[in-house]
């Protein structure tokens, strides 16, 4: 079993910076990945990035490339997503994933191959 803890969002003005982070515990065996999702109200969700534990591969969606950086503290088990410059379409509810293992970059943004998910966090950017 495997928990991921979200913190909060907020609310920013576009141009504006905010930083998550996705606190991982419970039973992980072997590699795994966290990826970062994002649900706007009545869209599909869909990945944001992703970083894989041991080699730090990552990964990231065209529309936030240049403006998120992901990392991760592998001795607290937390992973960060650093957003700058946000823009009113970055607005959603961002959840963060686990993976257990180190996904092809033709799945990592796929809702569906992760098994467990936070509760999710809103983030909000007004123009």
């Amino acid at each position: 079993e495997v928990q991921l803890v979200e913190s909060a969002g907020g609310s920013v003005q576009a141009g504006g910076s905010l930083r998550l982070s996705c606190a991982v515990s419970g039973s992980t065996f072997g590699g795994y990945t966290i990826g970062w999702f994002r649900q706007a109200p009545g869209a599909e969700r869909e990945g944001v990035s992703c970083i894989s534990e041991g080699d730090g591969v990552t990964y990231y969606a065209d529309s936030v490339k240049g403006r998120f950086t992901i990392s991760s503290d592998n001795t607290k088990r937390t992973v960060y997503l650093q957003m700058n410059s946000l823009k009113p379409e970055d607005t959603g509810v961002y959840y963060c994933a686990f993976y257990p293992g180190h996904p092809a970059h033709t799945i990592w943004n796929s809702p569906f191959e992760y098994g467990y998910w936070g509760q999710g966090t809103q983030v909000t950017v007004s123009s």
